[in-house]
């Protein structure tokens, strides 16, 4: 099975993040606390703050969870985005707390952040994936800048968590990290992972970073040994190694403008896309699209409501889209398969909730 459903790199982690995980086995035996520190301090200097503005993660989806639990209660809502990265929304209505969604615009299927800050009133989290996931949409920094301050002015005690999954793949002038100003504004988050350029998905190593005080409440509903010394070992390695980021980069770049040349030559419609996956708007349910490329062996993303008819794609190596392309292209030639009378349902092997 070609498994383009989850956002992974295809590519993994280079060699010496492989060696640094084997190096590390012979300390298996003892926890982590004293290498987890040294990772939080190696983040810190990476990013050029300070360690205290630094919170580790298991993967950046234990930190979107533990914000919801922190910020949000049965009268302060979460603000969302429909569709969007769907873990926060899940934990808050599994608390009980109510979710207000705000749909993406129609046609462009940005984020509509005018209407977000308008729905701030008694937020207690608002969620912004920028890049989006699924949408691979992303906002520059003067638009996520003037949307702080809107939601913030309609909302002061409202926290704004800023998922920023898929930074490293974005090359649009105008974007930049929303990281300083979750420095110098006590009510912002930034969630990173080494999940997507990293190719550490497996190992679940992310991290927030934000004022102390702020990331003190989001550590709270953390566990104190949350990532093991195999996984701190692999992400020292990593932010020890620009070179193979910067060929993730390139490599991630070309195979994704492979698939969007291949896929507009053919008559499809794919949104300028800002991560490591494309969406593409097929023109027929994605139900049955999906479950015919399965049958073909190419797995691609679950459906994400409301946008049923559009396909989420990773991108994975060269050789791997050149293979998706041709069976997407098939897939789209033949005739629209029925449509599940079932109403669409979640994966119950949690593959939905990570990042």
């Amino acid at each position: 099975m070609l498994r383009l459903d989850s956002n992974e790199n295809s590519n993994g982690p280079g060699p010496r993040v492989l060696a640094a995980m084997q190096d590390a086995f012979d300390d298996v035996n003892r926890y982590p606390f004293q290498i987890n520190g040294r990772l939080g301090d190696e983040v810190a200097h990476a990013l050029q703050v300070d360690p205290s503005s630094v919170e580790l993660g298991c993967g950046s989806s234990e930190i979107l969870g533990a914000a919801v639990v922190a910020f949000t209660a049965p009268d302060r809502p979460l603000i969302t985005v429909s569709p969007t990265f769907e873990l926060p929304a899940d934990i808050a209505r599994h608390l009980g707390h109510t979710v207000v969604a705000v749909p993406v615009r129609t046609g462009s299927l940005e984020l509509d952040l005018d209407a977000m800050a308008a729905s701030a009133t008694n937020a207690g989290l608002i969620y912004v994936c920028n890049p989006n996931n699924p949408t691979s949409t992303v906002h520059g920094a003067s638009d996520i800048d003037a949307f702080v301050t809107k939601a913030l002015r309609v909302e002061p005690r409202a926290t704004i968590l800023i998922d920023e999954a898929y930074h490293e793949f974005v090359a649009r002038p105008d974007y930049r990290s929303a990281i300083p100003l979750a420095l110098s504004n006590p009510r912002v988050i930034v969630s990173r992972t080494f999940s997507k350029i990293f190719g550490l998905a497996g190992m679940r190593v992310g991290y927030a970073v934000g004022q102390r005080e702020t990331l003190r409440t989001v550590s709270q509903q953390l566990d104190a040994l949350r990532i093991s010394r195999l996984s701190t070992a692999a992400a020292l390695a990593a932010l020890a190694d620009p070179d193979h980021i910067a060929d993730q980069q390139r490599l991630n770049r070309e195979a994704r403008e492979f698939t969007v040349r291949a896929m507009r030559e053919a008559g499809f419609e794919i949104i300028e896309p800002h991560g490591n996956f494309v969406m593409m708007n097929i023109r027929r349910d994605i139900r049955p699209f999906q479950a015919a490329c399965r049958q073909r062996g190419l797995a691609i993303a679950r459906p994400f409501p409301p946008l049923l008819n559009y396909a989420r794609v990773t991108i994975g190596t060269m050789a791997e889209m050149e293979r998706a392309v041709t069976v997407l292209r098939v897939v789209l030639s033949q005739p629209e398969g029925p449509v599940p009378t079932t109403s669409y349902r979640a994966p119950s092997d949690g593959r939905r909730y990570v990042c």
